[in-house]
């Protein structure tokens, strides 16, 4: 006979304690629902975005059929493994072009989460991959849609090794002190709600709200020799130097400093 829970080991979130731990009066977030199943929570938040709903808005699915991270990929995650939510912010009061920060404040807030509640030194990887050790935990994107953009996540938490793919990795499988669904959830909004206020009252200006130096403090990929695989032209090899005030990743290639919005990056490692 199956286990209401589906896994003992695997509990369910609570909507109600989630709500009850997060929302108040003033706070940024309005509304967190969770679901047993959807198809992706970014399109669904778009939706309801285009339909007038609130900023502040969280929706978490245990379990997602049509999940995807950056360029189109896919993310898989067993049913009540890992935390997959979305979040519907509406900037008003920033400027436009510096919303491209926004996956980014996630980034910073997610690593800051990880570290302080679940006890796993993390890093990023520019943009927006949390990285445990040198293999991925959690992939952010972002999707700008009017007046409001819409800012997902997918954190592998309880997910076993054999149930990984090849170059991610998972809390529990690192070893991490504390893996409970709950609390690393409330942490990651406390910590989204933090910067996002920080970065909102400086108008959107990473530099005076230290969110580009929080970024530089966790970004793994400074530093390094990489490849930049771009849309479209040749790939880029080089160093990767700096963050810029846009958030794009500055790269040395040997005979100029190159600056890049978008491009998946691979860290070249030494040989053995």
């Amino acid at each position: 006979m199956s286990h209401p829970y589906g896994q003992l080991d695997r509990p369910p979130l609570s909507q109600r304690a989630l709500t009850a731990a997060l929302i108040r009066p003033g706070a940024l977030w309005t509304s967190i629902t969770v679901v047993a199943e959807t198809g992706s929570t970014n399109a669904d938040l778009l939706a309801a975005a285009a339909d007038g709903a609130a900023g502040g808005a969280v929706l978490v699915a245990e379990a997602q059929t049509a999940g995807r991270g950056r360029l189109e990929r896919g993310w898989e995650s067993p049913p009540q493994a890992g935390l997959l939510f979305s979040m519907l912010l509406r900037p008003d009061s920033v400027p436009r072009p510096q919303w491209s920060w926004l996956p980014m404040l996630v980034g910073v807030a997610l690593a800051e989460a990880v570290q302080e509640y679940a006890g796993a030194e993390a890093q990023l990887k520019w943009p927006n991959d949390l990285l445990l050790g040198q293999a991925k935990a959690a992939g952010i994107l972002a999707q700008a849609s009017a007046d409001a953009v819409v800012v997902g996540v997918g954190l592998n938490v309880l997910t076993r090794l054999a149930e990984l793919p090849p170059g991610a990795t998972s809390l529990a499988a690192v070893g991490a002190a504390r893996t409970d669904r709950d609390p690393m959830l409330r942490a990651i909004l406390r910590s989204v709600e933090k910067h996002y206020r920080g970065w909102e009252e400086a108008g959107g200006d990473a530099l005076a709200s230290g969110l580009r130096a929080a970024y530089r403090k966790y970004c793994d990929t400074l530093g390094r020799a990489i490849v930049v695989t771009l849309p479209q032209g040749e790939p880029v090899r080089g160093v990767a130097s700096d963050i810029d005030a846009t958030g794009r990743l500055v790269v040395d290639d040997g005979s100029q400093q190159r600056a890049f919005a978008v491009g998946d990056v691979t860290h070249v490692r030494p040989n053995p």
